[in-house]
């Protein structure tokens, strides 16, 4: 179940599940928001102490408010939220890095201003509990991972500092992960893989997973599709099973993954794959036409394949640790098989993309709904023209629906790496925002066209996950930016969340027309409740990240480039950023002309 939920006197509340991370929904009656001051959120993971959630912000004069003295001033028990849904993340300030998973209990309490507007003691008999799992994404036989990909963010900034390396100067291919890469405000030092650890999140460790459980067990082989492939330890894996007569890899080799005179990280990967590798081990070097876009692992036994890795997720260093990205893991051989033709077409015709085009792998849309995976399906690249437009107007259809839903709301939620491109779906996505009868939140790396939340005003949401020369304000602590690469590299469309039929659409497709019929690429829809909840969840943490960073985009003077404050509350309180005390941040939640209302309602 994508949800669990629970009613009170007042409070309405719901948690969705997602990788790792939990979805948190409020509601109350119109009634029941006067003198609103915010929400008290409590945290019981099982057989762990409990503790509050944290608020960035206090109240300027504490004294004058119901306050626990045993608690932070920010501790959400003495400085409620001032939101009606928030994103649980454990490990971002309790439990360490290496958090609890399991059952978590969240005990939700709506708080409220006096006459004089100071905040009352908590009163148990308004809060209202709900339990539920929070671990990596697993449902049967699928697994979904996510990459943090928060590079331009406060939380990197405070545990790795402004000037953190992503890689060794050098610009070495295989380089050691446990030397020291930085040193954060507070004097901490830390190496390149605990670095790597936090920003690679679930993604890093189901990719690591399933390399790690083919090394261990002589009876598995790998096939791989790479696209970028640089990633040290990832590399090492594969060059051991090189040596083992177990790996076979297709490596992309358009202009900017080779070059024979300065030989590209990829060109500098072949040869040492090559050198490496034993009978049945081998490496081809192809683009189809313009790219092996794929990002793929092929995990096959004695008996046949077995399981696949696949997604949005470049096997390498930016891929991993700067870029937000996911990964899918079907553990199910009949999926696996599909792939593995697809793989074996391509080896035996030397990555030919007319052959390809001609081939019942880029013909066919294949589909499968069983007990261990939910309905998908799935399509390989590169088709003919006519079928590639099927494929992608079919996906403007479904988005066009949402628009349709009578009085409930339809959505449409994504995150896909550019809006510029052939095809029906950018246009589609880059003006949904102007669509009052769709709850739409998007971002892309584009930097035209966004449209950020504006009060009084029930169009969606479109940001950049590149803004230009973001100046932040006290107490903010500037963000380093992503230059020439990218921060957005997912390709994922999320409708009718919280509806009856939802989809999402994901892979490694750009979803262009030009890359669905020259790239090889894999492009797939989940007809599930379920895994849709979960990429909807990752499209909210990234439009509420950059809406912000957006709105601070061309600023100049506001802020300076000086070392992150080690204590961010206390740097919040120098710069005279207080709690309100009143309940205007309450009203558009109740504006029938306001996005934050149909936001409430979509997701409460």
């Amino acid at each position: 179940m994508a949800f669990v939920t629970a009613a009170g006197t007042r409070l309405s509340l719901k948690a969705y599940r997602g990788d790792a991370k939990t979805l948190l929904a409020f509601n109350l009656a119109r009634k029941d928001s006067k003198n609103l001051a915010g929400f008290t959120i409590e945290v019981t993971p099982k057989g762990v102490a409990p503790y509050y959630l944290l608020n960035s912000l206090r109240f300027e004069h504490p004294e004058k408010h119901a306050q626990d003295p045993a608690e932070p001033a920010t501790s959400t028990l003495n400085a409620p939220l001032h939101k009606f849904r928030w994103v649980h993340v454990p490990g971002s300030f309790h439990q360490g890095l290496k958090p609890f998973y399991g059952k978590y209990t969240y005990t939700v309490t709506p708080r409220y201003f006096d006459q004089k507007q100071s905040l009352q003691a908590l009163d148990p008999g308004l809060s209202v509990s709900v339990t539920i799992e929070v671990a990596p994404f697993r449902k049967k036989g699928l697994e979904v991972g996510f990459t943090r990909g928060f590079t331009q963010s406060q939380a990197f900034v405070h545990h790795f500092g402004i000037d953190a390396l992503i890689r060794p100067k050098g610009g070495q291919l295989l380089f050691d992960t446990s030397k020291l890469s930085g040193v954060n405000a507070k004097g901490e030092q830390y190496t390149f893989a605990e670095e790597y650890e936090w920003l690679g999140f679930t993604a890093e460790d189901r990719i690591f997973e399933l390399l790690l459980e083919v090394l261990a067990k002589p009876t598995l082989k790998l096939d791989v599709f790479a696209y970028d492939l640089n990633e040290p330890a990832l590399i090492e894996i594969l060059l051991t099973l090189a040596r083992q007569g177990r790996a076979r890899i297709i490596l992309d080799n358009a202009a900017l993954h080779h070059n024979r005179d300065k030989p590209e990280p990829e060109d500098q990967f072949e040869k040492l794959f090559a050198k490496a590798a034993k009978k049945q081990s081998g490496i081809l070097r192809g683009k189809f036409g313009r790219y092996a876009h794929d990002k793929v692992l092929i995990v096959s036994s004695s008996g046949g394949p077995r399981k696949v890795l696949t997604g949005s997720t470049n096997f390498s260093v930016t891929g991993l640790y700067v870029n937000s990205n996911h990964v899918l893991i079907f553990d199910d051989p009949k999926v696996a098989a599909w792939y593995a033709a697809v793989f074996e077409q391509a080896w035996q015709n030397q990555v030919s993309g007319a052959s390809f085009r001609k081939s019942p792998e880029a013909a066919t849309i294949f589909s499968t709904a069983s007990a261990k995976i939910p309905k998908t399906e799935i399509t390989f690249s590169p088709h003919d023209e006519p079928l590639a437009r099927k494929i992608l107007d079919a996906i403007v259809t479904r988005i066009n629906r949402e628009g349709k839903k009578g009085k409930r709301t339809g959505s449409v939620l994504f995150a896909v790496m550019g809006l510029e491109g052939s095809g029906a779906v950018y246009p589609a996505l880059k003006k949904l925002h102007a669509d009052q009868t769709i709850f739409s939140y998007g971002i892309s790396d584009d930097t035209g066209g966004i449209a950020l939340y504006r009060p009084r005003n029930k169009t969606g949401v479109l940001a950049t996950g590149k803004p230009t020369r973001t100046r932040l304000p006290p107490p903010f602590n500037q963000v380093p930016d992503v230059g020439l690469g990218h921060q957005v590299h997912h390709k994922f469309i999320v409708c009718g969340f919280n509806g009856t039929d939802p989809v999402v659409y994901c892979g490694s497709s750009n979803l262009a027309q030009t890359g669905e019929t020259v790239n090889g690429d894999n492009l797939i829809a989940i007809h599930d409740e379920d895994v849709a909840t979960v990429f909807a969840i990752e499209a909210l943490l990234l439009v509420d990240h950059f809406d912000f960073l957006d709105r601070q985009s061309g600023k100049a003077g506001t802020g300076a480039n000086t070392p992150p404050p080690a204590d961010k509350p206390a740097a919040a309180a120098k710069a005279g950023w207080w709690l309100g005390t009143t309940n205007k941040w309450v009203e558009p939640y109740y504006d029938d002309a306001d996005l934050r209302k149909v936001d409430r309602m979509l997701f409460a």
